[in-house]
């Protein structure tokens, strides 16, 4: 029978890669509480009128790549392709629209029916932090801030560049689109097939189209930054400013356009060239129109979202599990003895394994592949005589002792790091 595989497009977490993802979760979790970000989380699944009224029927991520079915009361459900809308639908949904601002983070899988590809799978984890209820230019800024930090932390910053744009008021991106419409007709022919039929539902997400044709064409496209109202022009303004004077670098992407409909004012990316062409770790912007599109009152909100796989596959730390003690039994007359020193050693907060083997030579070398610090070496004698043997994995060294004493003497040792010193 051939061998179960796992679902194209999803990848079994084994230890070093779930090592890796926890580095990524721990580091944003608390870089997030640092900016008040509060820790909440939303159901895998909801309501499909969640995502396709807010993203966009027309949106790639809506009309290709969600995993929607029907319950089995009648009800679309869809399962989470990204984190803002639910977060949103959550604020609404608990109440909270009277009570803010509200800063949340959350962390968990997300589902899109897309190629698989170096980082991106389909199903995938997600962190991200939203600021919900400020219009104020500084709530951009704070939020880019609190990504900047996140990533330095992560020791990844370094390699990654931010990219900055705006998309404008409604005023906006209504001029704009007029201009758009004027414009790409002109060069229908020649656009993608998938930009062929934005043209006519929303010709503005032929700007963030990645097609190398389509790209090109959008070289002499209007730009949004040429429609911006005065009250946008100076929004951006300030947000640079803070940005400026924080020393967090930018550069101007005038191409850059979030994909979804609830994106207005400032958009972020940060981009890395270690990942291949889609080196996109952290995207965001603000969305002040998502909380009225779910039914809730007309509030600002900014945030930003990052892939885990994708920043885990970029961080240098290698996160290995290793043991602090290994209770090594020589012999089957000392195994509920031998058992009950390692639980209680486990119970005291030390990582103890019992290295299973034939042999006693073979145990020790297990003791030492997995990083054990010390091991208790105990027999039918050791039992007879109330003593263990320790050992010094790293040099060797062997002295025997009371039992009684082998916690406090480990916990010295791990502590302070007796090493080769086993008379201390």
């Amino acid at each position: 029978m051939k061998p179960m595989q796992p679902v194209r497009g999803t990848a079994d977490l084994m230890p070093r890669q779930k090592s890796q993802m926890n580095i990524v979760l721990e580091k944003a979790s608390l870089i997030a509480s640092r900016y008040g970000f509060q820790d909440m989380e939303t159901p895998i699944f909801e309501f499909t009128e969640v995502f396709s009224r807010p993203l966009g029927e027309s949106s790639d991520v809506v009309a290709k790549e969600t995993y929607s079915f029907e319950d089995r009361g009648g009800s679309s459900l869809t399962l989470r392709p990204e984190g803002t809308a639910s977060v949103m639908r959550a604020l609404i949904s608990n109440g909270l629209t009277q009570s803010l601002p509200q800063k949340f983070f959350y962390a968990g899988p997300m589902f899109r029916y897309e190629r698989p590809q170096k980082g991106r799978m389909r199903q995938f984890h997600q962190i991200g932090c939203e600021y919900i209820g400020s219009f104020n230019p500084l709530a951009d800024a704070e939020v880019i801030g609190c990504a900047a930090q996140f990533l330095s932390e992560l020791g990844v910053l370094h390699s990654c560049r931010l990219h900055l744009n705006s998309l404008g008021d409604g005023e906006s991106r209504d001029t704009d689109r007029a201009a758009l419409v004027a414009f790409l007709p002109h060069y229908k022919n020649e656009l993608s097939s998938d930009s062929q039929r934005r043209l006519n539902e929303n010709p503005l997400r032929i700007l963030d189209s990645k097609a190398d044709e389509d790209r090109e064409i959008l070289k002499n496209a209007p730009q949004l930054l040429a429609f911006l109202t005065t009250q946008a022009q100076q929004h951006f303004e300030q947000v640079t400013n803070a940005l400026d004077k924080a020393g967090i670098n930018w550069q101007l992407d005038i191409n850059l356009v979030r994909g979804l409909d609830y994106y207005s004012h400032t958009a972020f990316e940060f981009i890395t060239d270690e990942l291949g062409s889609q080196g996109t770790v952290l995207g965001g912007g603000r969305y002040d129109g998502l909380s009225a599109m779910l039914g809730g009152p007309d509030i600002g909100a900014v945030g930003f979202a990052a892939g885990v796989e994708r920043l885990a596959l970029l961080i240098e730390q290698k996160q290995e599990f290793t043991y602090d003690i290994a209770v090594v039994i020589t012999d089957d007359n000392a195994a509920s003895d031998g058992f009950a020193l390692a639980q209680n050693l486990r119970l005291q907060g030390l990582k103890t394994d019992i290295p299973m083997a034939p042999q006693l030579g073979k145990k020790l070398k297990r003791a030492s592949l997995i990083g054990c610090k010390l091991s208790f070496i105990i027999g039918e004698n050791e039992i007879k005589s109330d003593t263990i043997q320790v050992k010094v994995m790293t040099t060797g060294e062997q002295k025997q002792m009371e039992i009684s004493q082998a916690l406090s003497f480990a916990e010295k040792f791990l502590k302070h790091g007796l090493e080769g010193n086993l008379s201390e």
